[in-house]
């Protein structure tokens, strides 16, 4: 398998990061644009704390992570904001992520911090940029 995987190893990490930004993005869209329509989403607005900041950020880096623009930046801020997601909206309900509905911003964390470090791959604005220099 690691043969296999190997020659599409940058491909991968580029796929990695458009799908954690659409993922991102989609938050931020339900949140600030109402679409999709979530319940949930219903009363927050651009200056609803914490849940309208929030919505900037996921709009916002969420639309850079998905073109690639300052991947390692907005990948980094993107981590730290859901580590504190975690521990501001999920950590106090429970221990387990699994009941406390923290996963899913433990997985974003996890992978945007990879992504700080790892790049956006070769198909993003920063390579572009990059190739050009």
């Amino acid at each position: 398998m690691e043969n296999f995987m190997t020659p599409w190893r940058q491909q991968v990490l580029s796929l990695l990061r458009v799908v954690t930004g659409l993922c991102l993005l989609q938050f931020g869209m339900a949140k600030l644009l109402k679409f999709p329509a979530v319940p949930m989403f219903k009363d927050v607005t651009i200056t609803t704390w914490p849940s309208g900041y929030a919505g900037i950020l996921e709009l916002v880096l969420g639309a850079l992570l998905v073109i690639g623009l300052f991947t390692r930046p907005v990948a980094f801020v993107l981590s730290g904001f859901m580590a504190f997601a975690y521990f501001i909206g999920h950590a106090g309900r429970d221990f387990f992520p699994l009941i406390n509905g923290g996963t899913l911003a433990i997985m974003f964390c996890f992978a945007c911090l990879y992504l700080s470090a790892a790049g956006g791959g070769p198909l993003s604005v920063d390579a572009l940029v990059r190739n050009k220099e």
